[in-house]
């Protein structure tokens, strides 16, 4: 049943980004849904305090940790924290990732695309590859969330999608590789949200109101995505419902990608 999907596994989930809209959307789901939850946040930790005390008033286990997950060992700690305090790792969401300017790439210098990499794609390796011991051990999961861009190029989007296109890359590859031990690999797709980065591109007018209304015509469905239908898709690839969908790209962007 959805909506205690996670009452029975052993362990925790522990969610990268969760300060953020969309990872905050996913800790909440993951943890009213049955889900012990550790999370990570970079900086803003006035917004996991809240987070914590809002999902402990409710009755879940929830742990706060602070990592920059560029640093390898900043990542490895939060694995290890997270498998320590709640006994095994049932499920690895990536939900981080640094604001992203939508410019050309002709305007993105080598070096900027370098440090973009490495706060991403590099990141997520750091998180997911000490993840693995303890993933097997559970027969778990990872989702990873990236963007529907890397299956519908938007115009000056190509420092976000070059660099969840390799986190992407790396998804195929360990769930064609790790799948023998019963692990399972999996990305979400967001498109235009009212929350998360997109939410940031409206309000510093990177995308000013043509833009918006060219963005809206080019979704079928003709609206804007909210964090919490990509909490949706992260709870259902995590959960034992989709216990044999592995290396899998879901696009949730209503269409955009088409």
């Amino acid at each position: 049943m959805s909506g205690r999907d996670f009452a029975e596994r052993k362990g925790a989930a522990l969610v990268a980004g969760g300060t953020g809209g969309i990872g905050a959307a996913i800790v909440r789901t993951l943890a009213r849904r049955g889900s012990a939850v550790a999370f990570t946040f970079r900086s803003n930790e006035s917004a996991a305090q809240d987070l914590t005390a809002e999902l402990t008033t409710e009755g879940a286990r929830i742990r706060a940790l602070r990592a920059d997950l560029a640093v390898e060992e900043d990542a490895s700690a939060a694995v290890r924290d997270t498998v320590s305090e709640f006994g095994g790792l049932h499920t690895l969401v990536y939900a981080a990732g640094p604001h992203v300017p939508m410019v050309h790439l002709s305007q993105v210098a080598p070096g900027r695309y370098r440090e973009q990499l490495h706060t991403d794609a590099l990141a997520f390796y750091n998180l997911v590859h000490p993840a693995l011991t303890a993933l097997r051990e559970s027969g778990g999961n990872t989702v990873a969330v990236t963007t529907a861009a890397t299956r519908r190029y938007p115009v000056r989007d190509g420092l976000s999608a070059g660099t969840k296109g390799a986190v992407e890359a790396v998804v195929r590859a360990l769930a064609a590789e790790e799948g023998r031990y019963g692990v399972r690999f999996n990305c979400v797709g967001p498109g235009m949200l009212t929350d998360g980065i997109a939410a940031r591109l409206i309000d510093s007018g990177e995308l000013d109101t043509d833009a918006l209304a060219v963005t809206r015509r080019n979704i079928p469905l003709r609206r804007f995505g909210c964090a919490q239908d990509i909490a949706e898709a992260v709870a259902f690839l995590a959960s034992d419902r989709a216990g044999f969908i592995t290396g899998q790209h879901l696009a949730v962007d209503g269409g955009y990608s088409v």
